[in-house]
């Protein structure tokens, strides 16, 4: 019920107000988030390249209400691609399209992500575009294999596995080509379209892992395995070691400010590497969403907050 409950909260205009207003909040936000400025964006992703791993940066921020306000969104995307390269760092970035402007105007949001992609590219650096609720999921992927279609091969997919159809959606992409991050799921789903089990979910996750994961013998994408569950990324370092994936093939991902003894741990193995960086003002519904995912961040949360 728990669970449930902070997603709630991740959307509800009331919560937001109230929890903004705590320091402890905006203290805890930084565990999780690496600031509120680009500037403090590319000195966590400086600290993680320094030590062996990758990064994907994200722009924090969604459901946009006006086309200005999604102009604004890549403008900031923009401002971090063209800083990628000119720090010389090694990062890519992850967009969502509500905060392009996917629910204010399609054709807004598409004029954004264009825009974001042709610039990427231009840099040679790749674009992730991040999955929402499930009520964009058939939107989501049409708009990224419009783009494919058009040349351009630097956008990757996202797809969650507590999804019950992922797993169509992992095999056709896979058949596609097409690099995907795949992740466990991170909304509020009803039962009608989502695993309500964790077991569920981790036995999706791991099937789907393995699709991605055989794809790369016969031109399939590039997969990452985003999960911090070490039981599962057992499993799936046994599977690509019996298969005899090379190590360059894949990458685990993971986030930032959770589970820095196991990413250690991944590097010191000799396996790729790369932590999503979140950054910006817009933290709330972020912040939420990692507070559902582990009992533990919420337990740190309130024991700050009553210590204050």
């Amino acid at each position: 019920m728990l669970r449930p409950f902070l997603l709630y909260l991740s959307r509800a205009p009331w919560a937001r107000r109230i929890v903004t207003g705590w320091g402890i909040a905006r203290r805890m936000a930084r565990r999780f988030v690496a600031g509120e400025t680009e500037d403090e964006a590319v000195a966590a992703i400086r600290k993680l390249n320094a030590a062996g791993i990758t990064v994907t940066v994200d722009v924090l921020g969604e459901s946009t209400t006006d086309a200005a306000e999604a102009r604004r969104a890549a403008d900031t995307y923009v401002s971090m691609i063209e800083r990628i390269p000119a720090e010389k760092l090694d990062a890519s970035v992850s967009i969502k399209l509500t905060a392009l402007g996917l629910d204010v105007d399609p054709q807004v949001c598409r004029e954004n992500v264009l825009r974001i992609l042709e610039i990427a590219r231009a840099r040679k650096i790749k674009v992730t575009v991040d999955m929402e609720d499930h009520t964009y999921t058939d939107r989501t992927l049409e708009l990224l294999r419009e783009f494919r279609a058009e040349g351009f091969k630097n956008i990757q997919a996202v797809i969650q596995a507590y999804l019950f159809r992922s797993e169509d959606d992992i095999n056709a992409l896979a058949k596609e080509g097409v690099d995907v991050r795949l992740c466990k799921g991170a909304y509020r789903e009803p039962a009608a379209v989502a695993f309500p089990k964790k077991a569920d979910t981790d036995a999706a996750y791991v099937r789907e892992a393995k699709t991605l994961i055989d794809a790369t013998r016969n031109g399939g994408g590039f997969p990452g395995l985003a999960t911090h569950d070490e039981k599962i990324i057992n499993t799936l370092e046994a599977y690509t070691i019996e298969k005899q994936i090379p190590r360059d093939k894949f990458e685990f991902q993971m986030l930032h400010g959770v589970r820095s003894d196991l990413q250690q741990r991944l590097v010191a193995d000799g396996y790729r590497l790369r932590v999503y960086v979140p950054y910006g003002t817009q933290w709330y519904p972020y912040l939420m969403r990692r507070l559902a995912e582990n009992p533990a961040n919420l337990w740190f949360f309130m024991s700050n907050f009553f210590r204050r």
